[in-house]
C-alpha cells in the first residue's frame, strides 16, 4: 500500500486549555488511521450496494474494526432486500470497428445470455404519440435500445466559460436546452416513463437496453439502478454513447457485444452497524454521529458516503482514545439503506424511540471530502446558543470557514439526520465544501480513493470528535422547541410538521421500506 504521510500541524490558536480538544488534534495530525479505513473499506471491499455481499462483509468489518479499538458494536437487521452481486461486465463494438467501450451495468440487472449477447442497435425513436410507439416496438426486436438523449459536447461548462467566446457558449446552452425538451417529449411521446421504458422493451424483444446518463464533468456517468428486468441494461459514458449515436444515425450499421455478469441472490437482511461508549454519568441520553455506509456500486463509493463513515470511525477512536468515560452515551449509526430512500436511519428511528426522546444531538456528515463549511439549527429554537458556545472553544484553524444558520431549516429529506429531526430530536448536517462533488464523484464510476482530500478529512474528525465531546459534557439538555414552517403558498397557511399516521412517530418521515 502506498501511503503519503499525513504531516503534522501545530494549532495556534487553542480558545481553552482543555486537554481533551488538544488530544483530538495532536492525534489526528500525528497518527490518523484514515487512509487505513479507506484502503480497507474503499479498495479491499469495494462498493456498498444494498443487498450485495459487498454490503454485509462492510458491516462485518466495521464491527470487527471497532471491536479492535475496543469500542462495543453490533449489526442491527432492521429490514430485507433485493439480493444481487454483480460480476464483470466488458461491452465492445464490433463494427464497423472494434473497440473496448467504457462502461457498467446498471444495479440489479440480470445478466446477459451465456458467452454474451451480440445485437445492433436503434435509437429509440421520435414518435408523434403512444400509438405510432406501440406500432414501432416490434422493430426492436433482438436489438439494443438507445434510450439516452446525445451530448452536444464532452466538455464541462466550466471549460466553455474559461475558453470559449460568451457568444459560443450562450449558443450551446440554447441549443443544449432544445435537445432535452425534444428528448423529454420524445419520451412523453412514448407513452411511457423513463424508468418504465426498459421493462416495455424487454417485452417487445430487445436484446438490451443502452443509456447514458451524464454528470456534466469529464467522461462520467450517473449510475443508478434498474428494476424487475430480464434484459441487461447498461450505462456508457458520454464519450463512448456519443459515438455508437452517430454511427446509428449516420447508417453506420454498429454491432455491440455486451457480456454483463450477474446474479440474484433471493431475499437477504440488511443492517445497520450501531456502535457506542456508554455514558457514566447520564447512560440514558446520548449524543450520535452518524453517516451512511452504502453507496452505489459503479466505483467504491468514497466520497458518497465512505468519506463520511470514515470521518465517524476515526472520530469515534478518538473520543475513546481520549475521552472513554462520557458523561452521556455516544453512539456511531452508519445506516445501511440511504441510497435507497434513507431507510436504514428511518427505521433506527421508528425502532428506537428510547434513543430518539433522549437524543441530546446527532452530527451527520454526507455528501463529499471537503471540509465542514455550514451547520444549520434544523429548525430548533435554542440550538445557536449550544453550537455557538461549542464552536468557540474548538481551534479557528477547524472554524474559521464555517458558517452557522440559527434556527435554520428542516432538512428536506435528502441525508440521515433528516428522520431525527422529523421525529423531534436535534439532528444536524456538516455541510461540506463540494470538490465539484455534484458533476465528478456522486453516484458515479469516478468516486474512488483517490478523490479524497486528507486534509479536509483530518479537519472534519477533528471538528466531528469535538462536537460529540462537548455536545455530551454540555450541562444543559438542548429544548425541543421549534421555529414555524414556512407559509404553504397554496392555503396560506402555516406549513405543520407532519403529522403522525400509519403507526408512525408524530413528525415522523414515511416508514422505511423493509
Amino acid at each position: 500500500l502506498f501511503i503519503i504521510p499525513l504531516f503534522a500541524a501545530s494549532a495556534q490558536t487553542f480558545p481553552t486549555d482543555d486537554p481533551v480538544l488538544k488530544n483530538f488534534w495532536k492525534e489526528e495530525m500525528d497518527s490518523s488511521r484514515l487512509q487505513t479505513f479507506a484502503h480497507q473499506l474503499f479498495d479491499v471491499i469495494g462498493p456498498r450496494l444494498v443487498g450485495t455481499p459487498q454490503m454485509k462483509r462492510a458491516h462485518d468489518w466495521a464491527v470487527k474494526t471497532y471491536s479492535g479499538l475496543g469500542i462495543e458494536a453490533k449489526n442491527e437487521e432492521w429490514g430485507k432486500w433485493k439480493g444481487w452481486e454483480r460480476g464483470a461486465t466488458h461491452i465492445d463494438l464490433l463494427e464497423p470497428r472494434q473497440r473496448t467501450l467504457e462502461g457498467t451495468m446498471l444495479a440489479w440487472s440480470p445478466p446477459s445470455k451465456k458467452g454474451g449477447t451480440t445485437a445492433s442497435l436503434v435509437i429509440l425513436p421520435e414518435m408523434p404519440d403512444s400509438i405510432a410507439f406501440l406500432k414501432w416496438l416490434p422493430s426492436a426486436k433482438g436489438k439494443f435500445v438507445m434510450v439516452s438523449q446525445p451530448q452536444l459536447t464532452g466538455r464541462p461548462d466550466k471549460n466553455w466559460e474559461e475558453f470559449g467566446t460568451k457568444d459560443s457558449f450562450d449558443s450551446l446552452k440554447a441549443r443544449k436546452a432544445r435537445l432535452l425538451d425534444n428528448w423529454s417529449l420524445r419520451i412523453k411521446n412514448s407513452g411511457f416513463r423513463r424508468d418504465t421504458l426498459a421493462e416495455v422493451l424487454e417485452q417487445s424483444g430487445a436484446a438490451g437496453v443502452i443509456t447514458c446518463l451524464w454528470s456534466n464533468g469529464w467522461g462520467v456517468d450517473k449510475i443508478f439502478g434498474t428494476k424487475n428486468n430480464t434484459i441487461p441494461v447498461v450505462d456508457i459514458s458520454l464519450e463512448d454513447y456519443n459515438l455508437l449515436y452517430r454511427l446509428v444515425e449516420r447508417g453506420d450499421k454498429p454491432v455491440v457485444r455486451i457480456v454483463a455478469e450477474s446474479k440474484f441472490l433471493g431475499e437477504v437482511p440488511t443492517f445497520n452497524t450501531i456502535a457506542s461508549i456508554t455514558g457514566k454519568e447520564k447512560p440514558n441520553e446520548f449524543v450520535m454521529l452518524s453517516a451512511h455506509f452504502d453507496s452505489w456500486d459503479a466505483s467504491s463509493g468514497a466520497t458518497d458516503n465512505g468519506t463520511g463513515t470514515i470521518t465517524m470511525m476515526e472520530a469515534m477512536r478518538l473520543l475513546k482514545k481520549f475521552y472513554p468515560n462520557p458523561k452521556r452515551t455516544i453512539l456511531v449509526g452508519h445506516w445501511g439503506s440511504e441510497e435507497e430512500g434513507l431507510n436504514g436511519s428511518r427505521a433506527f428511528v421508528h425502532d428506537h424511540p428510547e434513543i430518539v426522546d433522549h437524543l441530546q444531538a446527532l452530527f451527520n456528515q454526507d455528501a463529499g471530502t471537503g471540509r465542514v463549511v455550514g451547520i444549520s439549527g434544523s429548525g430548533f429554537l435554542s440550538t445557536g446558543e449550544f453550537i455557538s458556545r461549542w464552536i468557540a472553544r474548538i481551534p479557528r484553524e477547524i472554524t474559521d470557514e464555517i458558517k452557522l444558520s440559527f434556527p435554520g431549516m428542516p432538512p428536506g429529506g435528502g441525508t440521515d439526520n433528516a428522520p431525527f429531526v422529523a421525529a423531534g430530536a436535534p439532528g444536524f448536517g456538516l455541510g461540506s465544501n463540494s470538490w465539484d462533488y455534484g458533476i465528478y464523484t456522486w453516484h458515479t464510476n469516478r468516486d474512488t480513493y483517490d478523490k479524497l482530500v486528507w486534509e479536509d478529512l483530518r479537519n472534519n474528525v477533528i471538528l466531528t470528535a469535538s462536537l460529540v465531546y462537548l455536545a455530551s459534557e454540555e450541562a444543559q439538555f438542548i429544548p425541543r422547541e421549534r421555529r414555524v414552517m414556512p407559509v404553504d403558498e397554496k392555503t396560506g397557511q402555516p406549513r405543520p410538521w407532519p403529522p403522525a399516521k400509519d403507526g408512525e412517530r408524530a413528525g415522523g418521515l414515511p416508514k422505511p421500506v423493509r
